[in-house]
């Protein structure tokens, strides 16, 4: 497989770099973070005028209908840069559960918005008691004199007290699942803005007879198809955040002494280091497959292609984290300094959609099962 990025997506990388470096520097970080606001608005339509918010939307939509390998070089950019934007929250899980579900008139009302950096809209999906199980929605919703009515809590939405439309998965009178479109500023909706761990702007809903507005598309398809989404960027992301971990270290080994020389032509540091790049490759394999499962049309072979990339930019970006923050002793920790925001950041998106022991217990399970295929090739047998 071909990891490289051709012409036209390394200069949209160093585009994106640019524009990070310049506008979101990680000294602005720590201003940003203790604001009310936690993020840069203006930044937002500034990485929509470079094109990438649009890239995998279709063309119909306002969007230049990209396979959605091209979303990498973003990704990776926003990783290395710990930027905080709602690319994840809004122009993968938004644009996705609309692109699958909503009607003609919702995805013209909505999507042109996504693209070119004018709307901010979230995906409420997880629950505080899920567990990571896709399939667990507690939230229900009735439909009372035509109007559907939602009831129920949804937890960590990210960027959700930002968004002035946020998607909502629940299950209706017949227990399918349905996805709604909700106006926050409805009555029978309660933002409560919190913080993830990395400092991630996000909201917990409650929902007391919310009115909402229903997405006529298949619900259970459009939600596999956000989530799938969501984890292959956060692999992608990943990636970005790990390479910017492993440059930390790399230069400050080389640049820190002790005892007259640099702690870097210490042999036992070399090999940590050696160790690291080899995990930040086996990670770069893990974001590239996630990106092109999402193509597959097998749903197990798709299921099963993202679970493992969930799994191994856990196992990796992890230990590319854990051993920057060893490597660098004390300062590490420090929240002036940016390798400790690249393993919150990491931890972050390890949880998202499943952490990487969830996501080796169901290919483990589903091995037993019969339902993933073995190394050799061969069809595993049931047991």
């Amino acid at each position: 497989m071909h990891f490289e990025l051709d012409d036209e997506e390394e200069q949209l990388r160093a585009s994106v770099a640019r524009l990070l470096r310049d506008r979101a520097p990680f000294e602005q970080r720590g201003r940003l973070a203790c604001s009310e606001q936690g993020w840069d608005p203006a930044l937002w339509p500034a990485l929509a005028a470079l094109g990438v918010t649009a890239l995998a939307l279709p063309e119909a939509d306002g969007g230049f209908g990209r396979r959605p390998v091209a979303l990498l070089p973003t990704l990776r950019a926003l990783g290395d840069a710990l930027a905080v934007q709602p690319f994840l929250a809004t122009a993968v899980l938004g644009a996705t559960a609309l692109v699958h579900a909503g009607s003609d008139a919702q995805r013209k009302r909505l999507l042109p918005g996504i693209a070119d950096g004018s709307r901010i809209v979230a995906f409420a999906h997880a629950e505080a008691a899920a567990r990571h199980e896709r399939l667990w929605i507690g939230t229900r919703a009735r439909c009372a004199q035509g109007r559907w009515l939602l009831d129920g809590c949804k937890h960590n939405v990210l960027f959700g007290a930002q968004a002035g439309a946020i998607v909502v998965s629940a299950r209706d009178a017949q227990d399918a699942i349905r996805l709604f479109l909700l106006d926050p500023a409805q009555p029978g909706v309660e933002r409560e803005a919190t913080r993830l761990i990395d400092d991630t702007p996000a909201a917990d809903l409650a929902l007391s007879a919310a009115p909402a507005e229903l997405l006529p598309g298949d619900g259970a398809a459009a939600l596999d198809a956000a989530c799938d989404a969501g984890m292959a960027a956060v692999c992608a992301e990943a990636l970005g955040v790990a390479e910017r971990a492993h440059a930390l270290t790399v230069e400050y080994v080389q640049a820190r002494q002790q005892f007259g020389r640099a702690i870097g032509s210490n042999q036992a540091v070399r090999h940590r280091v050696a160790e690291m790049r080899v995990a930040l490759e086996m990670l770069r394999s893990a974001a590239m497959a996630g990106l092109l499962a999402l193509e597959t049309p097998d749903n197990d072979e798709r299921a099963r292609e993202l679970a493992r990339a969930k799994m191994l930019a856990a196992r990796h970006g992890t230990f590319v984290t854990r051993q920057a923050i060893q490597l660098h002793g004390g300062i590490g920790m420090t929240t002036e300094y940016a390798v400790g925001h690249c393993l919150r950041r990491m931890t972050v998106l390890d949880m998202l959609f499943g952490d990487g022991s969830h996501h080796a217990a169901w290919l483990g399970t589903a091995l037993a099962r019969g339902i993933v295929a073995s190394d050799d090739g061969m069809r595993a047998a049931a047991p």
